[in-house]
């Protein structure tokens, strides 16, 4: 099974972040041009949380919040799990799994931002793994 930091060299663009103390409406539009549905928020370059489709739905639009008056920093969630780059894809989706999440941010052993995954990238990596094994067992009874 592949290691994030393999699954980090496939994916291309540059990381979506916003700042703490931008609108929600921007962070929407950082994630509709990144075509993503998360974003991690950033103070310089320390993650201080991690924002997406969810917190928006959940803690603006049901709350009767506007987008354009409210701070991604009053809505985040700010308790962010974190996975490394070492970890397993297999490690990864038994966290998201577990904990109900789509997206978890990559940290080195500095607490660098170096990337994020999502359950897609999971998902994709896990059919690939599967597919290959199915191909190899195809190969040895065909012999």
């Amino acid at each position: 099974m592949k290691t994030l930091r393999q699954i980090l060299a496939s994916k291309s663009g540059p990381l979506a972040t916003v700042s703490p103390d931008d609108p929600v409406f921007h962070a929407l539009q950082v994630m509709s041009d990144a075509n993503v549905g998360a974003v991690l928020v950033l103070e310089g370059e320390r993650l201080v949380g991690i924002f997406s489709e969810r917190d928006y739905a959940r803690k603006v639009i049901l709350r009767g919040k506007a987008s354009k008056d409210t701070r991604v920093c009053e809505i985040m969630t700010d308790k962010v799990l974190y996975v490394t780059p070492e970890q397993t894809v297999d490690e990864c989706m038994a966290i998201m799994t577990e904990k109900h999440f789509r997206h978890l941010p990559i940290l080195d052993e500095g607490g660098k931002v170096v990337g994020i995954v999502s359950i897609g990238d999971v998902v994709k990596e896990t059919i690939c793994a599967q597919q290959f094994i199915i191909e190899q067992m195809e190969k040895y009874i065909t012999g």
